[in-house]
C-alpha cells in the first residue's frame, strides 16, 4: 500500500511538471529552492542528487525560462547562488485537483486525527532526508 502511495506520488510529479514544460527534475530543483531558498549550485546539486555537470545545465534551462537567477553571494562574492524568482506559469493550476482531492480526503478525518497526519507527514519527511543522507554516506546533523 505505501510503496503504491509513493509511486502515485512520484507519478503525479512527473505528469505535473509535463503539464507546465518542466522535466520532473526541473521542477523538483524549483521546489527545492522555494523551501530552502537561494543556495549554492553545490548544495542544489546535492539535493537535487546531480553532479556539477548536470547541475550546471539544470541551472542554465531554469535560468533560460526565467525561473531562476544566478547572484553572488552576499557572504564571499566569490561564490553564486541560485535564487528562485518565479513558479512556471500554470502549475498552480496544473495541481489544483490533485490538491482538491487530498484536501477532501484530509477534512474527511477528525482535528484529532488529522494531527496525526501531519506529524507523520513532518517526521517521516525527517527521516527520509537522514535515511538519503546515509545513503550518500553523510549525515543532516
Amino acid at each position: 500500500m505505501y510503496r503504491r502511495y509513493l509511486s502515485a506520488v512520484m507519478l503525479h510529479g512527473h505528469a505535473g511538471a509535463k503539464a507546465v514544460g518542466l522535466g520532473a527534475t526541473d521542477l523538483y530543483a524549483l521546489n527545492i529552492l522555494g523551501l530552502g531558498g537561494a543556495m549554492t549550485p553545490g548544495e542544489l546539486g546535492r539535493r537535487t542528487g546531480l553532479t556539477t555537470g548536470p547541475t550546471t545545465r539544470l541551472i542554465d534551462r531554469l535560468e533560460q525560462a526565467g525561473y531562476v537567477r544566478r547572484a553572488p553571494d552576499p557572504d564571499d562574492r566569490r561564490k553564486v547562488i541560485v535564487e528562485l524568482v518565479a513558479q512556471p506559469g500554470g502549475l498552480d493550476e496544473a495541481l489544483a485537483p490533485a490538491r482538491q482531492k487530498i484536501g477532501a480526503i484530509v477534512q474527511g478525518y477528525s482535528p484529532e486525527q488529522r494531527a496525526v497526519l501531519f506529524d507523520y507527514f513532518a517526521r517521516a519527511a525527517d527521516a527520509y532526508l537522514e535515511a538519503t543522507a546515509e545513503l550518500h554516506g553523510r549525515r543532516t546533523d
